[in-house]
């Protein structure tokens, strides 16, 4: 099993390139996000749990998502992971995950755990003006989150910013390479594509031969 990483900042377009990538290959995908493995605050009052900082790599479940890849890459399955984004809690299921040939990994932390970082093949980093980034999750918030402009704001000023100074956009020296205008640029796609394709040929015939 192959297993990329896709690292950058929030509405860079991780989970677009992701899933175009998962589309252009010719074999068995998976992508998980990063944030199904928020630690679970459900003990807490929907109060407190909206104030919780949740751009910091502190947030998440480094282990769960480690021990998960690394089951997936020994050939078992794992149990979905979620997170309900309205009522900040985890969102677990017991559907099962079975190993595929190319494990996509993505979120904005995805290089901050160095375990994880040395399972990767590849390591792909958004590299998308602020700015855009900013205008995207804006629009995402909005309609898939039923968030307001000022709870966004609010969020924005008091984590999302301070969190990429001072750890996502340093995680760019971690990456492969760095991926353009988002997760749509087509010539990205088919070069990534391309560069997986052959790995994963060059994988089969290596364990062929060893089989043999």
């Amino acid at each position: 099993m192959i297993i990329v990483g896709v690292c950058g900042a929030s509405g860079s377009g991780k989970s677009t390139l992701a899933q175009e990538i998962a589309n252009s290959l010719n074999c068995t995908t998976r992508v998980i996000g990063q944030d199904c493995y928020y630690k679970d605050h459900s003990h807490l009052p929907f109060e407190e749990r909206k104030k919780i900082n949740y751009d910091s790599p502190l947030i998440f479940e480094h282990d769960e998502l480690l021990n998960d890849a690394i089951q997936l890459q020994s050939g078992m399955a794992v149990t979905k992971k979620g997170y309900d984004y309205k009522l900040h809690i985890r969102a677990d299921s017991d559907e099962l995950i079975t190993p595929p040939d190319v494990l996509i990994l993505e979120g904005i932390h995805m290089f901050h755990d160095p375990r994880l970082v040395r399972l990767m093949s590849l390591k792909l980093y958004m590299h998308v003006d602020v700015d855009e980034c900013l205008l995207r999750r804006i629009e995402r918030d909005r309609i898939e989150r039923k968030r307001t402009f000022e709870e966004i704001a609010l969020q924005y000023r008091q984590t999302v910013k301070p969190m990429y100074d001072e750890y996502v956009s340093k995680y760019i020296r971690v990456a492969d390479f760095a991926v353009m205008k988002g997760g749509k640029n087509k010539p990205a796609i088919d070069a990534i594509s391309a560069y997986l394709t052959a790995k994963l040929l060059s994988e089969r015939i290596s364990n062929g031969a060893e089989e043999q």
